[in-house]
């Protein structure tokens, strides 16, 4: 579903955080199902925390604002169930990253939190697929959904939920839906002519079609088509989606999305077909054996097919009182139509309230071209993953790209950015403070990090960002969140230098005090930054907070309200200070290093005169 057009990131939960807003389009009711729930995180000015909601768990038919049975600290997000026609690519791995750092930040505050993703499996495209690669569609659909498997793990995503639309629990919710759907009168059968896209799977309007009726999208001639296919009765809910964009406007964002969405709804909506006669591969339709069910009737229902647990019946209500609504849809803008417009009046004919939020997010180019096999340029993730880490591949991303923008990916961007930011500002300040730690103080903290930091002003300085840190990760403003978590790196080593405690331990006496206080609170300092970037950076996280004396078990006991000043207590031993992020050399670097390598070799070599 996710990928089916092209695979393409600001905005925000803010309209979300206003109580009374929150209040009225979310009254209370209850909790998740069968889930343990957590205490109410701490609302004070330094810990921030996201707003959740909830209402009742089938929705109102009078009123198809968002609602449903979320409860204040639960929140549900979803990346897009990627189409198994091709190998995952870098498009389904930055949605996918961005979605896991959402969902580490909104653990950090203590929600209860379920990430879904997973991979849509049926349809005309995946038969062809498996019949090129000489495999059954079933045996094709096992390996593509392994594969992102495998690359989500590469990648640190931390998802609770991966639904496959094979899955026997899913087709039963499907049949459900649909049969909700039709006993509503929104399901009626007609024959169709017109314009098909066959990479999209979906019938255009010409006046949307470029020259030679190519599709815009994928540049392809469309070909013509007569189906006898069901339909679903869109534009029966014009005036239901225009109220819910009117009275919600941060239903989708960011907020030029909106506005597409609305001139879509304002143009006018056409019904639109629901089932294939010519495709075997799917869900048959329940009241005809002869058609299946067509993608968005089959794929988006896998955010709700998803909640449920393995050893549930399954059903349409057990999903539902499983956590829905969904606190975030996080998809690429070319699929923003059918998330924004067909699925919640798919929803409000089955009666079922609508999710939180859709955000639709951008395209990425390489080296400012669109990227695709036929030019060459295509970025594989698996390989970025392999050559530079995880951790680089995630904080370039959602460091370089404005998340709900276009973005590009540049290698000499990459590893300058890498090089300076992580290597330098974050992991040689650890390393430098460390070292000089061990060398006067026997790794050994003097005293409590609240203590050294009394009448400091970096302290304040300190907690002035993470508040700030804190904002943007709110906000989904996912560049600007790593932009401030780096500038406490930056006033640390400016601290560190105008300070430079190398010297005053030279000095002794109460000039050695200030020196060993000093390295506390640059230690302290470190130890937030390992918490506030722990979203973006999971495993750079993991070792900083390790040379700091702590378990792994320790660190993924963290939350938000860790990253107050004060951590540190005297008498704390610190690990033994390796570098926490390597430094990329690109081929410039390599190259000029092995010549003077050499160069130096042939000295050594050479006889004293």
């Amino acid at each position: 579903m996710g990928c089916r057009v092209q695979h393409s990131i600001q905005s925000s939960f803010w309209l979300l955080s206003s109580t009374s807003l929150r209040n009225s389009l979310y009254p209370r009711k209850s909790f998740f199902k069968n889930r343990i729930s957590f205490g109410k995180t701490s609302r004070t000015a330094l810990y921030c925390t996201c707003s959740s909601s909830s209402s009742n768990s089938s929705g109102n038919k009078g009123s198809f604002l968002p609602n449903g049975v979320g409860g204040v600290d639960d929140f549900v997000l979803t990346t897009p169930l990627y189409y198994v026609n091709a190998p995952p690519h870098m498009g389904s791995a930055y949605t996918t990253i961005a979605a896991d750092a959402i969902a580490r930040f909104q653990r950090l505050l203590e929600k209860q939190v379920i990430f879904i993703t997973g991979t849509d499996e049926h349809g005309e495209k995946i038969a062809t697929a498996a019949a090129a690669n000489g495999s059954s569609p079933s045996e094709h659909c096992d390996v593509v959904s392994q594969a992102y498997k495998s690359l989500w793990k590469d990648l640190d995503i931390s998802y609770d939920k991966f639904i496959r639309t094979t899955d026997p629990k899913h087709e039963a919710v499907v049949k459900e839906f649909y049969s909700r759907v039709l006993s509503n009168g929104d399901i009626y059968r007609a024959d169709y002519e017109g314009l098909y896209c066959v990479n999209c799977e979906e019938y255009k309007d010409e006046k949307e079609l470029l020259e030679n009726n190519c599709c815009p999208t994928h540049l392809k001639p469309c070909v013509r088509r007569k189906e006898d296919n069901y339909f679903f009765a869109l534009s029966k809910y014009q005036q239901q989606l225009e109220e819910v964009l009117k009275k919600n406007p941060g239903f989708v964002q960011p907020s030029y999305r909106l506005n597409e969405v609305q001139g879509w709804v304002k143009n006018g909506l056409k019904d639109f077909s629901i089932s294939r006669a010519s495709v075997d591969w799917g869900i048959a339709v329940p009241n005809d054996s002869e058609q299946t069910i067509y993608v968005w009737f089959d794929a988006l229902l896998g955010y709700v097919s998803a909640l449920l647990e393995d050893n549930e019946q399954a059903s349409l209500e057990t999903a539902i009182s499983s956590g829905w609504p969904a606190s975030l849809h996080l998809i690429g803008k070319d699929i923003l139509r059918f998330h924004a417009v067909y699925w919640p009046a798919m929803l409000m004919s089955a009666g079922i309230g609508l999710p939180k939020m859709v955000f639709g997010h951008g395209f990425l180019t390489k080296d400012g071209m669109k990227m695709g096999k036929s030019l060459g340029n295509t970025l594989e993730p698996t390989e970025l993953v392999q050559r530079f880490g995880p951790d680089a591949v995630r904080y370039f991303f959602l460091r370089e790209v404005e998340f709900g923008n276009d973005g590009d990916y540049s290698e000499e961007r990459f590893i300058r950015m890498i090089n300076a930011n992580l290597a330098n500002t974050i992991g040689n300040l650890l390393n430098r403070t460390l070292g000089l730690l061990k060398k006067n103080c026997q790794s050994t903290l003097a005293v409590d990090s609240s203590v050294a930091a009394e009448g400091n002003k970096f302290k304040a300085e300190v907690e002035k960002l993470v508040e700030k840190a804190c904002v943007h990760y709110q906000k989904l403003e996912l560049s600007s969140a790593c932009e401030t978590v780096l500038e406490i790196g930056n006033a640390g080593n400016l601290y560190i230098d105008s300070q430079a405690p190398w010297t005053l331990f030279k000095q002794g006496g109460t000039a050695f005090e200030t020196a060993a206080k000093d390295l506390v609170i640059i230690l302290e300092a470190m130890r937030i930054i390992s918490i506030a970037l722990s979203p973006i950076t999971p495993g750079l996280s993991l070792r900083i907070y390790s040379q700091l004396g702590y378990t792994e078990e320790q660190f993924n006991a963290v939350s938000w309200r860790d990253t107050k000043w004060g951590g540190l207590k005297a008498g704390q031993v610190m690990a033994q200070a390796t570098p926490i992020f390597a430094r990329i050399e690109d081929g410039t670097e390599a190259e000029t290093k092995s010549a003077a390598t050499k160069k130096v070799s042939k000295k050594e070599k050479a006889p004293k005169s």
